[in-house]
């Protein structure tokens, strides 16, 4: 008796490591059930007994990748004490991860995480858990923590997401304005705090 076919063995984390692959040497535009299918060497309707379309490969790809950045993330922190410098530190790992790995950190920042999906949720609460140990120092009520959550993923990510476009084409360094911005948001954060 012969080897089973590769569309009998094949699982669901096969096919998302398969689809990180794709993304790793193509680029976020290569994660598609046909291109992920030939780099399985299958075809394309096998991908289907393990997800349901195209979006869930997207979504559970995406996810992947988001337990990937939360592992190391953790890493990262782990065992530093709780200071403004936290934050900071959290800061420049999201912008080093997104350099590392640009084309996987897009692909992370085009789905977006549903509360209601309990793997997604998962994650949500892992990376607030994050956010709330680095503020911390801060006596915030509920609302301004939400605030404060928006406003720094709104600066972080969108500092990102220009310099991966390519749109900071002044010649003053972006570590720089970058180091500024990050003790811009804790200036803002202790505002925000003595304001209440």
């Amino acid at each position: 008796m012969g080897r089973p076919p590769k569309e009998k063995s094949l699982s669901r984390q096969a096919v998302v490591a398969a689809a990180i692959d794709c993304i790793d040497t193509e680029g976020a535009a290569a994660l598609g059930v046909s291109r992920v299918a030939r780099q399985l060497g299958i075809k394309p309707p096998a991908i289907y007994k393990h997800l349901e379309n195209s979006a869930d490969l997207r979504r559970t790809t995406a996810i992947a990748l988001w337990q990937q950045y939360v592992i190391q993330c953790q890493q990262a922190i782990d065992g530093r004490l709780v200071t403004t410098d936290l934050l900071k530190q959290l800061g420049h790992f999201t912008r080093t991860f997104a350099k590392t790995h640009p084309a996987r950190y897009q692909v992370m920042m085009q789905v977006q995480l549903q509360p209601s999906d309990p793997a997604a949720a998962n994650i949500i609460q892992q990376l607030l858990a994050f956010l709330h140990q680095a503020l911390q120092g801060y006596d915030l009520s509920r609302t301004q923590l939400v605030d404060v959550m928006r406003m720094l993923n709104a600066a972080i990510y969108g500092f990102i997401a220009l310099e991966q476009a390519g749109l900071m084409t002044l010649e003053q360094s972006t570590d720089q304005s970058y180091d500024v911005m990050l003790e811009g948001l804790i200036v803002a954060i202790e505002h925000i705090q003595s304001s209440a």
